[in-house]
């Protein structure tokens, strides 16, 4: 019996100890627990606003007022502007600047006008809309992560293809507002699209272009176009960067900005009907590049060589009128400075839609060319692949039949009066009489 109670009693001490160190246990995982809460903030708000060239000026004197970002929350803009003829626009960019810590995405952007939410009842003669700096539309859930800046495009302009019945009676100032709505990112937030060359239309891509956005483009990146009667062929970035001297009267804008040419060649032509004795403007290369049959064909002009019975009208089915209706719309008029022959006494500056290339624009240097380095500079396609007058072969180009063609230069030989330069099979320079029908390659600017 006293045994029996001992080992009880050893049982219960047991008992007792297991559970003090339980409770021990217990106790120091309770004690050891910490808790943080890290600071977080919802900043999402504008900043930097930017004027677009060509904007009509902000005229205080009959009410108008410069765009301002609201002071308190920072994510309205109000401004009021005067717009007198069809083609006035006002536009500007902005940052919308994710300057929290917590990722965001957009609910809603509104747009007003003289305090009515601008819709479909906008009026016929004005083009209103609020876009990213590339043209693409903005939409609800578009994720803008902590850190993360994007840049709106804002724009109203005066239409210019308006019906006499849909033109204001009266002028007035228009007072706009419009602003952006942000929560905090959640599973509905999508990653915006972006702009690429080879899906946007001309229309997205010359607007990006002239509000000076020109990320998406890189030199080489082609796009289809079709042209008709000839089938579908591929245009190029050829150039994106500028020099001060493009500013130069006297200077070709041929190579500066943004330029595109078509990879191959899409027909043959000749350079000009006659080739006598360069007498007169049009023959053989006497009046060069501004006075040639080329010109006139690709820009749809009429070629007048000698008197009215030798002429002929291109203006109904000349290159350019074979161009997407689209593409026609945002080519820029360009400045292109063209050499001279032997009966010539000065380069020739002319305003063209499309041009030919010249030898420097191609080479890097002029290949018997009176448009030398000071007036034009090489391309940067060209440029960047080291093409020279000893290393020439990306200067190929090809048929439709993928056959490597000569093809036309807008250089006429300084040395000779009936000849122009051209880019022979192998990409090397060489020359012949203007009469000669050698591939057509356009070339055109945007901006």
């Amino acid at each position: 019996m006293n045994n029996k109670k001992t080992i009880y009693g050893i049982i219960f001490i047991l008992i007792c100890l297991v559970g003090i160190g339980y409770a021990a246990i217990v106790s120091n995982l309770t004690i050891t627990g910490t808790a943080k809460i890290k600071t977080n903030s919802f900043d999402v708000h504008f900043e930097n606003i930017t004027v677009t060239n060509g904007s009509v000026e902000i005229n205080t004197g009959v009410g108008d007022s410069a765009p301002v970002i609201e002071p308190t929350n920072r994510t309205r803009i109000d401004y009021s502007v005067t717009l007198e003829e069809p083609g006035d626009f006002y536009e500007f960019t902005v940052k919308v600047v994710n300057g929290g810590t917590i990722d965001a995405m957009v609910n809603t952007v509104t747009s007003m006008m003289n305090n009515a939410v601008i819709n479909n009842n906008l009026p016929n003669y004005l083009e209103y809309k609020v876009v990213y700096i590339d043209e693409i539309p903005i939409e609800p859930n578009h994720e803008l992560n902590a850190t993360q800046v994007e840049t709106y495009k804002v724009k109203v302009g005066y239409r210019t293809d308006i019906n006499p019945g849909d033109l204001p009676t009266t002028p007035s100032t228009l007072n706009f507002s419009f602003s952006a709505n942000y929560v905090q990112k959640d599973s509905n937030a999508i990653t915006r699209p972006v702009l690429t060359f080879a899906d946007g239309s001309w229309s997205q891509i010359a607007s990006a272009i002239r509000s000076g956005y020109t990320d998406f483009l890189n030199v080489g990146d082609e796009k289809n176009v079709p042209v008709t009667g000839r089938g579908t062929y591929k245009v190029r970035v050829a150039n994106t960067n500028t020099t001060s001297e493009c500013l130069d009267s006297d200077y070709s804008q041929t190579a500066c900005g943004v330029v595109f040419e078509f990879v191959d060649v899409i027909e043959n032509h000749r350079m000009n009907k006659y080739d006598n004795n360069a007498n007169t403007n049009g023959d053989g290369n006497r009046g060069g590049w501004e006075y040639s049959d080329m010109r006139a064909y690709l820009n749809n002009g009429i070629y007048l060589p000698n008197d009215e019975t030798n002429k002929i009208d291109y203006t109904s089915f000349g290159l350019l009128s074979k161009l997407p209706e689209a593409l026609q719309n945002v080519i820029t008029p360009t400045r292109v400075v063209s050499g001279r022959g032997s009966k010539d006494t000065g380069n020739f500056i002319t305003t063209d839609k499309l041009y030919l290339l010249s030898t420097v624009e191609v080479w890097g240097t002029p290949q018997n060319d009176t448009v030398d380095t000071t007036k034009t500079r090489q391309l940067d396609y060209y440029k960047n692949l080291g093409v020279t007058t000893s290393d020439y072969g990306v200067a190929i180009k090809k048929n439709i039949s993928n056959n490597s063609i000569v093809w036309w230069l807008r250089s006429a030989r300084s040395s000779h009066n009936g000849i122009f330069n051209y880019v022979s099979s192998n990409g090397n320079g060489s020359n012949n009489y203007a009469v000669y029908t050698y591939g057509v390659s356009p070339a055109f600017r945007i901006g």
